[in-house]
């Protein structure tokens, strides 16, 4: 059977695709003010997102249908480092409280909700203890977790706060933490002291810490060897006195250190050298994106020029498909509406995982009856 859910402040679907991407979901509506963002969503996901019901704070919520799960990636500017941090004292802040009425009158089997991690620490904290003292008097068990993009598949730096609610107390504990499977463990290759061992090239890093022992501790140097038919070897090869010879018929026997062309690096807001984020205008060769936000431009340095990151790319970034930017560019939304939707969405493969834990969850204690 599969889990009805209803998509507030909806954007362009982020929950939507997350959750039906499992299989196991049906969404019975959605509420989005933006008349762009509703646009593309009725574009993207056609009589599969249901009736808009648009501003929540003119929705009755006795003439909703009912739905086993709430979503809602409500708005994050109020408590964004990026902002002002007005919470509360922001409109924007109060549609929780929005949330929260349809939440008291409905009240769904489970609650997904999103924001960033600031509204940990906003206001010292005291506007994370009303939301979660709101649901709890509503009788729902909470969890919560940090989780990054960059892990799930899609090549952006991108942190956001996790909350998910339920009433079943059976639940708890069985959602976070969260893993992934996109991460390689490292392997090693030759053992050794640290600082010696070798490591193929495609995994994880060790993370470096000062009690490991030493510098780099539990660490070791990583193996790239061009040759068609490579020779791992524990000790150096023979350095000869004829090391500029050319290409020797002895293979490895004239080493050297190869130099590329430095990969595209990331970087943000082009036209703004004062812009940053967490410190920092340019990523590093290979480094997940920043973070994808409604405000910042992002652009690609690459051999001495920039070029701004295409509407596109950024839709990729968050996990929507190809398919699913060209149904909301027929529409005819211009290029800074399709940038916008795109940094106020929720990454689709993050919430397909948290959704496939729930459905396991509704499986297991049967929560929700046919």
């Amino acid at each position: 059977m599969a889990i009805q859910f209803i998509d507030l402040c909806s954007g362009i679907g982020g929950f939507h695709s997350g959750l039906m991407a499992t299989g196991h979901f049906e969404c019975v509506g959605h509420a989005e003010i933006d008349r762009h963002a509703s646009k593309a969503y009725a574009a993207i996901y056609g009589k599969e997102g249901g009736l808009n019901y648009g501003d929540l704070r003119k929705i009755n919520p006795k003439e909703l249908p009912d739905f086993d799960l709430l979503c809602a990636g409500f708005p994050c500017q109020s408590f964004s480092v990026a902002g002002r941090r007005l919470g509360f004292q922001d409109t924007r802040g109060t549609v929780f409280f929005e949330i929260a009425r349809i939440i008291a009158e409905k009240r769904p089997s489970f609650l997904l909700l999103e924001n960033v991690p600031g509204l940990l620490s906003h206001d010292g904290g005291r506007t994370l203890t009303t939301i979660f003292s709101s649901l709890v008097e509503m009788g729902y068990n909470l969890e919560w977790m940090v989780l990054n993009s960059k892990y799930f598949g899609v090549p952006q730096q991108r942190r956001r706060l996790y909350i998910v609610g339920y009433l079943d107390s059976r639940c708890a504990g069985k959602v976070f933490p969260l893993g992934s499977s996109y991460a390689k463990n490292l392997k090693q290759l030759i053992p050794g002291a640290q600082g010696q061992r070798v490591y193929e090239t495609d995994g994880i890093a060790c993370t470096q810490c000062a009690s490991a022992g030493g510098w780099g501790g539990k660490t070791g140097l990583y193996f790239i060897d061009m040759n068609v038919n490579p020779k791992i070897t524990d000790v150096a090869r023979c350095i000869t006195a004829r090391h500029d010879s050319g290409v020797s018929n002895h293979r490895g026997e004239h080493s050297a250190v190869l130099i590329e062309d430095e990969p595209p690096r990331a970087m943000l807001t082009p036209d703004r050298e004062k812009v940053r984020q967490q410190g920092r205008r340019f990523k590093e060769p290979d480094e997940a994106m920043f973070t994808i936000t409604a405000q910042d431009k992002h652009g690609v340095y690459h051999k001495g020029r920039i070029r701004k990151l295409m509407p596109i790319e950024c839709w990729r970034l968050q996990g929507f498909t190809d398919e699913q930017f060209y149904k909301a560019v027929a529409t005819g939304l211009k290029d800074g509406h399709l940038y916008k939707m795109a940094g106020n969405a929720v990454s689709v493969p993050v919430i397909t995982a948290i959704g496939q834990k729930i459905y396991e969850i509704n499986t297991e204690f049967g929560i929700v009856k046919e």
